[in-house]
């Protein structure tokens, strides 16, 4: 491969794993699904396809842009513009580019719609630049999750309010994927003075809050639409509740690697009654 094609593919690379490429797909995908199963049609699915997409990847690029001082004054192995892969410059280019681009496919959705997609986008970029340091950290993922489901039954056919049971599993979901999402990087987040709310809280009382926020989701998912419960839901909280249980201990460092699958288990439960939640809206 010639030298100018092989720096070019390299770029492209780093600017993709620079997106943050697990939440972003996983939180594009869910919409999608989420999307296709409240009703909307083909051409409307792929329009929010995209609208998250380019949303969720201004708010990866935007992190690794805003927070490059930081990743290198730890030595992040993780981070492409610590590698020197990308720099800051190109980041913040591609992040405005994203942005401008999630407000024009977002609001061709629809005014409402539109609005409540750029809220997650909002509060993604609020917690990057700063939000992430208080002790408000998880609003943003409580406001931006919460509203997702919201827009994407507002860009469905017929333009329903979302209930409020799918909004709350929504914010939920949100809060406690910002504990999981933080838990990682604590002792690198706080020798760069990053003092958010899982860093007050310590890792295991936020391992105990993620899986109470987790299985407090799949109660509202199973619980709060009319009528009875399904079979499967009762499957489903017969499942979360041990999950949970074990969850709780990822924050031990003993139990740590069992309580792991038991985070997973429990938030691919939540995903998929959040999706069966918007099918039951059609």
């Amino acid at each position: 491969m010639p030298a100018g094609a092989s720096r070019r593919l390299a770029a492209a690379r780093a600017l993709a794993l620079a997106t943050h490429p697990g939440p972003t797909v996983a939180v594009t995908t869910v919409a999608t699904v989420m999307g296709i199963s409240a009703g909307l049609p083909a051409g409307r699915a792929a329009l929010l396809c995209a609208a998250v997409l380019a949303g969720q990847a201004s708010i990866g690029w935007s992190n690794d842009w805003l927070d490059a001082d930081r990743d290198r004054a730890v030595a992040r192995p993780d981070k492409p513009v610590v590698q020197g892969a990308v720099t800051p410059g190109t980041l913040r280019r591609a992040a405005l580019l994203a942005a401008g681009t999630a407000v024009v496919l977002s609001l061709l959705l629809g005014l409402v719609p539109g609005l409540l997609l750029l809220l997650l986008v909002a509060s993604g970029w609020a917690y990057n630049a700063g939000l992430k340091r208080t002790v408000w950290s998880g609003a943003g993922y409580v406001v931006g999750f919460g509203a997702l489901p919201a827009g994407v039954v507002a860009a469905a056919p017929g333009e329903a309010a979302a209930p409020w049971w799918l909004v709350a599993a929504g914010a939920a979901l949100g809060a406690a994927a910002h504990l999981a999402n933080v838990a990682p990087d604590l002792e690198d987040d706080l020798a760069t003075g990053v003092r958010g709310l899982p860093h007050r809280l310590g890792a295991r009382r936020s391992a105990v809050s993620g899986a109470l926020l987790l299985a407090a989701a799949s109660l509202v998912l199973v619980l709060g639409p009319a009528g009875d419960p399904t079979a499967s839901g009762w499957v489903a909280l017969a499942l979360a509740a041990p999950a949970a249980a074990v969850a709780a201990l990822s924050g031990t460092p003993r139990f740590r690697e069992l309580a792991f699958p038991a985070v997973m288990l429990l938030t691919v439960l939540d995903v998929v009654l959040l999706v069966a939640g918007g099918a039951t809206l059609t």
